[in-house]
């Protein structure tokens, strides 16, 4: 009886990423692996789970003069735009780039990604990887980054500041700045990779 050989999955690379965000002290960071058969759309999910974010706004990468997002009837931007859906990792990736991605185009909430390593692995895992991070993600509509870095300057004078009281009021009394979380990070990248998330 003869049976038919199943094909070996196509090896793949995998990029380290350090995405940081812009324009706050102390810095607020995540290193992060992905994989080259994953698309854009794919990253902006691993981005937001990452980072902590809930993607409850619109978003964009802006990758060597390139806008990649969602196309929308009503977009009009100065840059061309490409659909992030058709746009494997491995096309526009490499060692050494840095690129933008933007969240909330209200509060504007600037990435800095850079990409640390690239490297060849014999087939997809499927899923993506927190290695290291620092500090949690601002709360969702905080204002961009003027409003949370004063925050956060009011908070290490002052503690009691009747802002700081009222903006810890409003993010939950169990908001801490300076908590970062990676199981609970790589927990939500998992559960992004088995329901696959930005796929389709």
């Amino acid at each position: 009886m003869v049976t038919a050989r199943r094909p070996r999955p196509k090896p793949t690379s995998r990029y380290r990423l350090r995405i940081e965000l812009a324009d706050l002290k102390p810095l607020i960071w995540r290193q992060v692996w992905v994989e080259g058969q994953m698309h854009l759309l794919q990253l902006h999910h691993i981005i937001q789970a990452a980072m902590g974010w809930t993607d409850a706004h619109l978003h964009d990468f802006n990758i060597a003069g390139v806008r990649y997002s969602v196309p929308h009837p009503d977009d009009d931007f100065d840059l061309p735009l490409v659909d992030e859906r058709t746009v494997r990792l491995d096309r526009v990736l490499k060692p050494n780039l840095t690129f933008e991605y933007q969240y909330d185009f209200g509060d504007s909430w600037i990435h800095i990604v850079r990409v640390e390593k690239a490297e060849k692995m014999p087939e997809p895992y499927g899923a993506a990887f927190v290695d290291d991070g620092a500090r949690a993600c601002p709360p969702e509509d905080a204002g961009g980054s003027g409003s949370y870095q004063d925050f956060l300057d009011r908070l290490a004078t002052d503690p009691r500041d009747e802002e700081v009281v009222s903006f810890l009021e409003w993010a939950g009394t169990d908001f801490d700045p300076g908590r970062f979380d990676r199981r609970a990070a790589n927990a939500a990248l998992l559960r992004m990779a088995w329901n696959r998330w930005g796929e389709k």
